[in-house]
């Protein structure tokens, strides 16, 4: 299982995940570049990191997450979070003419939540330990 969860994320890398990853690094920046909206940026650089190596990883709720985690997702749905979700769509829905495109299309899908709603989520590998890259 694990040859072939690292098989997938070449072929995701080398199709879609490097663009996708790009666009998170893109969003990162500029909320890095507003002082205020710093949380926002690295919170964008960790879905960047999910994006280019996704099968393996899941995204799961915080326990402790409250109403600073909504107001954060939705002020991230205003400035980027339909912008990449679009992205995400877009790319699913490119990848999906393919049988083999078909899987890199449903994890394309599965990362419009986070995509949606980054505050409140982390990233976790499936094999059940909790990732250093929580959001």
């Amino acid at each position: 299982m694990a040859l072939l969860r690292f098989i997938l994320n070449i072929i995701w890398l080398v199709v879609a995940g490097f663009w996708l990853a790009v666009g998170y690094a893109l969003a990162g920046i500029i909320c890095c570049v507003l002082i205020v909206t710093i949380p926002f940026g690295v919170a964008s650089f960790r879905m960047a990191n999910y994006a280019l190596w996704p099968f393996g990883r899941d995204l799961v709720r915080k326990s402790g997450a409250g109403g600073g985690s909504t107001v954060g997702n939705v002020i991230w749905i205003i400035v980027a979070g339909w912008w990449l979700t679009l992205g995400h769509i877009v790319t699913a829905a490119g990848l999906a003419i393919t049988i083999v495109g078909i899987p890199l299309a449903w994890a394309s899908l599965k990362m419009i939540p986070v995509a949606l709603a980054p505050f409140g989520n982390e990233i976790v590998h499936t094999g059940g330990y909790r990732s250093a890259w929580a959001i």
